[in-house]
């Protein structure tokens, strides 16, 4: 059996404090004087620096180091080190004076080192710090304009304190406790003074907290008013005393009230609250308390903020305690219990690492308390004590006199005034405690100002992208269309043009038939002239050439009335075709007289060039408008691709998915039957087409294209699942258990060949890295089996399998894997799986145990268990046998959804649940997403929620279920939760699943909000990662509101290029031109806005508003 190795824990890393110089000090005698520097980090001496003398032109070189060990075996230790201070404190060694057996010292003032930097990961740090006064201290007597004394300081690290991976991850927590305003009517600066203490639990391991206590809040005034911003204080200053309590270069940053986190921050409550900030009482902390966090306690925040967005911070003000015997009945005890609770939902939005504002106080009961936060009890005995013990250690005198003994230590009580409320003992079931004395925090409005700061954001941001600032940058290089102006104008001149035309063949003709007797120079009567002109109609009727110049006038006449009356339908009623006739006759007829005398050439038109949409862009436009639920258009979409290429069976299978979502199953069953027609190997086609099959009810034919899709892909893991799916549905269970067993042994097959290429690939990556740089090896393990075999977390992404969905696919890049330790033996692992029966063998992979001595090495090498011999002394340790990081029935589950199979998407979530590791650890998030999915495409939008509440509490930064919680929540009308989850789903490092329904349904909310520039710059990442004529839409419709009316009009322009149908498209254009001057483009663009049936009343009355403010672009004016 091979042990356990111990933890191996870093031995402790000294923290070397330099002190260099110090300058400008001054003593009771002068500029002259000699000092020792006292070096102490809470109750700790450091140490004390030789005497050096000091005067006023140069400065006194020190160069006295105090070391400082950081110990790792203390989980406190770096948290200790980031909220304690090293205190400095200079010391005045006055001569000896006759009969003088010691030196006198005096104090002159101190200073502070801030250990953070070390904390943070620097080495080497550098400080200039000024030198406070203490009382009565030469130095207070400093002129303003005089050079202050300062001392040199440097820190320092051999290795940087944070190098464990779990350090490293680890985070930094600053807790800034400001004031207590409006308090209690009773709460006096006469009379009997108390401490006031707040108090809140912080995680230190992963499943323990400890309280942070703020113990030295001071009651003040309303009249002592607050510098705007005011400079912290140190938590735990130890010695430290005067203005060395602060810590040095940091201030409370006063925000607006509006962008505040908390309550009371709405425009009723400014004036309260700056009547509690100016008149009232007020209790003051304005104190930061630092808490480094390690990778586990992190973690336990994130999780305790997913799972109860609420954090307690109770407020209570403590008698203060007596040093004599005859102590007061209230001393020590606990009053005026209050209770605060901030929301730190906020923190889990990714790239947020502060919250700040003013949160109210109620009064304190385990009642409340288990209500909003489910915590059973609170802190307030604990915290209590701690801050006894705080105050009785922050001495008046930073060198407190020998032999001073420490203040006994009692317990805390509560108070007398608390018999009322219960803050520990058990209440009574449905009855709220009373709290007499809270009740007052509600009376007085009290409300505590909270910061809380993090060094790093508990969910990372993605870096904001460069948005190009035009719009055609992004618009690709296509080739010059022709340009086509056909508005009414042009149809008119087009008729003058073709009547010119018509009239000078019909001159040709007379000249041809009557050309010799024009000629002879007669004149004509006119009776002669009617003869020749029905001589010229009989001539022109026989040859067939009126006919010909009829049609060739028919074209521009029908433009006309397309163009200038806009008819383009049959008319209902024929009285009003009479009446239509008879106004176009006459217009025609005047048009005509005035065209005579033109001749107009027309120049041939250029050919249009061959559609610029290929079959995957029209399959990512079909998806789209089935997101949005315009079937109608995705049913063109389809039809399209298929019209393009008939003999694409995927183009088939497709267009059966989509039918086959809204429910027209007989057009899926032929629509699949024509795919495997075209491709009779197509694996998807024939699965799908014994899913229809079986939804009518066809079991047998259903079974045989099942059948044939294991014969065409044996190797397939979702072509066994499928049928064994299908098993299950008709009650044959041998058939089922054959068909997961299969599938389950392929899967394990995958996962072993993955298991090969990932260690080839860590080997190559190892013998390039040079020495020492190794990594530690991981210790996460996972259990196959009860009796198991011990196996790593392995990553099967990089695998290569006959088939291609085979492995985990993008969907299960945020997947979860539960590992589970083994510690048995190795000789029993190879045993108890030598006795295991072949059914289980199916599911866990062959071990064989009789394999030829020559192959026993190579075998142990690939991860096969070796036979025991006793002849062996040393057994090289067996590879573990790699584990699938999916299930068959999530890999089918992934490929039923997209299919929009759903009664085999219910069946293998089913199944799914039932897997040893569900039925004991509870359902998986990938399980709960794709419930939440199969929710969401059965329209039960509720359900789907439940899970998604599930899915985010198990994993916050899953984008995923974030994005689907947006789409349910975009379906149901609440577009303000939507917006936020959108929001914060584009804000992860890592992409969802399907980004381009997100950004779409994200700038169309931003849109109907009237934020313009936040809807185009979204339709630009859509546009550049996924473009198509709904985004680009989009992106004209914010340009054209930003009055960028050059940037709309290319963006409309390629809208139209990639949908030239979209009726809005055509009115949005129209718009444009109407701004821009433009009347033949209006009006053109109008025309086809009608052609196409455009809905939008609003859009059109905008166009008739903007029409009759130019003058132009409609042509029935």
């Amino acid at each position: 059996m091979t042990e356990v190795e111990p933890a191996i824990v870093r031995p402790p890393e000294p923290v070397t404090i330099s002190i260099v110089s110090a300058r400008n000090l001054r003593g009771q005698k002068g500029d002259a004087v000699s000092v020792v520097i006292k070096a102490e980090f809470g109750e700790k001496v450091l140490g004390e620096s030789p005497k050096i003398d000091s005067s006023a032109d140069e400065p006194a070189e020190v160069n006295f180091n105090a070391i400082l060990n950081c110990a790792y075996d203390d989980p406190h230790a770096l948290d200790e080190i980031a909220y304690k201070p090293v205190v400095l404190t200079v010391i005045e060694v006055l001569p000896k004076e006759k009969r003088q057996k010691e030196e006198k010292t005096h104090l002159l003032g101190q200073c502070t080192v801030d250990l953070l930097p070390l904390v943070r990961g620097e080495t080497k740090v550098s400080y200039t710090l000024l030198v406070n006064a203490v009382p009565g201290s030469p130095l207070e007597s400093l002129p303003a304009e005089c050079p202050q004394p300062e001392i040199d300081v440097n820190l320092s690290v051999q290795e940087p304190l944070l190098v464990d991976k779990h350090l490293k991850n680890g985070n930094l927590m600053k807790i800034t406790m400001e004031n207590l305003l409006s308090p209690p009517e009773t709460w006096t600066l006469s009379g009997t003074q108390y401490h006031y203490a707040a108090a809140l639990p912080i995680p230190v391991t992963e499943d323990k907290e400890a309280p942070i206590v703020f113990a030295n809040g001071q009651l003040k005034p309303g009249s002592d008013k607050e510098l705007p911003n005011k400079q912290k204080k140190w938590s735990k200053p130890g010695n430290a005393q005067g203005n060395a309590v602060y810590i040095p270069d940091s201030f409370v940053v006063s925000e607006p009230i509006e962008d505040e986190d908390g309550d009371l921050k709405g425009k009723e409550d400014r004036e309260f609250r700056l009547i509690a900030e100016t008149e009232k009482n007020r209790v003051s902390w304005t104190t930061e308390r630092r808490c480094f966090l390690d990778s586990a306690a992190t973690k336990h925040l994130q999780d305790e903020i997913a799972k109860n967005r609420l954090w307690p911070v109770e407020v209570m003000r403590l008698a203060q305690a007596s040093g004599g015997k005859g102590k007061n009945q209230e001393e020590g005890g606990i009053n005026f219990h209050g209770i605060a609770f901030v929301n730190l939902a906020p923190l889990l939005y990714p790239g947020v690492k502060k919250i700040r504002g003013a949160y109210k106080v109620w009064p304190y009961s385990d009642h409340i308390l288990h209500e909003k936060t489910k915590r059973k009890g609170g802190i307030s005995d604990e915290a209590s004590k701690i801050a006894m013990n705080i105050l009785q250690h922050n001495s008046t005198s930073p060198s407190p006199k020998k032999g001073a003994k420490e203040p006994e230590k009692k317990d805390v009580k509560k108070g007398t005034s608390q018999t009322v409320k219960s803050d520990t003992g058990s209440e009574l079931d449905g009855q709220p405690p009373v709290n007499a004395e809270g009740q007052m925090y509600v009376e007085a409005k009290s409300f505590v100002l909270l910061e809380i700061e993090l060094d790093r954001p508990l969910i990372p941001k993605r870096q904001p992208e460069e948005l190009a600032r035009k719009v055609a940058e992004y618009i690709p290089q296509r080739p010059q269309f022709p340009k086509r102006t056909d508005g009414a104008q042009r149809s008119v001149e087009d008729y003058h043009g073709q009547v010119a035309s018509v009239a000078n063949l019909i001159l040709d003709e007379f000249r041809g038939t009557f050309g010799n007797e024009e000629t002879s120079g007669e004149l004509n009567s006119s009776e002669d002239m009617e003869t020749k002109r029905q001589k010229l109609i009989y001539e022109l009727n026989s040859s067939g050439k009126y006919f010909a110049f009829k049609e060739q006038l028919k074209h521009s006449v029908v433009k006309i009335v397309r163009e200038k009356y806009l008819k383009t339908t049959n008319f209902d009623d024929r009285q009003e075709l009479q009446t239509f006739l008879s106004e176009l006759y006459v217009y025609l007829v005047d048009q005509m007289h005035l065209a005579l005398g033109n001749t107009l050439d027309v120049g041939d038109q250029s050919p249009v060039p061959e559609p610029l949409t290929d079959s995957n862009q029209l399959k990512h436009f079909a998806k789209e408008a089935e997101v949005n639920e315009n079937y109608e258009l995705a049913s063109k979409y389809y039809q399209e691709r298929i019209a393009r290429e008939k003999n694409n069976a995927d183009n088939w299978y497709d267009y059966g998915t989509f039918n086959l979502h809204i429910n027209d199953v007989t057009k899926a069953e032929e629509c699949f039957k024509e795919c495997i027609s075209i491709n009779q190997k197509h694996l998807h086609g024939l699965m799908m087409y014994g899913v229809v099959c079986s939804l009518l009810e066809r079991k047998e034919e259903a079974e045989t294209f099942f059948e044939a899709a294991t014969n065409i892909d044996p190797k397939s893991i979702r072509a066994w699942t499928m049928l064994g799916l299908f098993y299950d549905s008709i009650g044959n269970d041998i058939g089922a258990e054959m068909a997961y067993m299969e599938a389950n042994k392929l899967n394990h097959s995958a996962a072993v060949a993955a298991a090969k290429v990932a260690k080839t690939d860590t080997k190559e990556k190892t013998d390039l890295t040079p020495p020492g740089l190794d990594n530690e090896p991981s210790r996460d393990s996972e259990v196959l089996g009860d009796g198991g075999l011990s196996v790593p977390h392995i990553d099967i992404k990089s695998a290569s399998t006959h088939d291609r969905t085979t492995l985990t696919s993008a969907k299960s890049s945020h997947r979860s894997i539960d590992r589970r330790g083994s510690s048995t033996k190795k000789s029993d692992k190879i045993l108890s799986a030598a006795n295991k029966p072949k059914a289980q063998e199916h599911t866990t992979g062959t071990l064989s145990i009789s394999r030829p001595a020559s192959q026993q090495k190579a075998a142990s090498m690939m991860g096969t268990p070796q036979p025991l011999d006793d002849t062996i002394e040393d057994i090289p340790p067996r590879e573990p046998t790699p584990l699938p990081t999916c299930s068959i029935y999530m890999q089918t589950i992934e490929w039923l959804l997209e299919a929009k199979a759903v009664p085999f998407a219910e069946r293998a979530l089913a199944h799914e649940l039932l897997l040893p590791g569900n039925a004991h650890g509870g359902p998986s998030i990938d399980y709960q997403i794709a419930l939440a999915q199969l929710n969401l495409q059965k329209r039960c939008f509720g359900e789907a929620e439940k899970c998604l509440k599930i899915a985010l509490e198990m994993e916050q930064q899953n984008p995923d279920g974030w994005a689907l919680m947006g789409h349910v929540k975009y379906l149901t009308g609440d577009t303000e939760t939507a917006r936020e989850c959108f929001e914060r789903t584009i804000s992860f490092i890592s992409d969802a699943l399907e980004m381009h329904s997100i950004y779409l349904r994200l700038a169309s909310i931003y849109l109907s909000e009237h934020k313009y520039q936040d809807a185009k710059n979204v339709f630009l990442m859509a546009c550049r990662k996924s473009p198509s004529c709904v985004s680009w839409l989009g992106v004209g419709i914010a340009c054209y509101r930003l009055n960028e009316l050059l940037e709309a009009e290319d963006a409309l322009s390629e809208a139209n290029i990639l949908n030239n149908s979209d009726a809005e498209v055509w009115g949005y254009l129209s718009l444009v031109c109407l701004k821009c001057g433009r009347q033949l483009e209006a009006e053109q663009t109008y025309k086809y806005a009608l052609k196409l049936n455009l809905q939008d009343k609003d859009l059109l009355n905008e166009i008739y508003q903007v029409q009759q403010e130019v003058g132009f672009g409609n042509p029935q004016f």
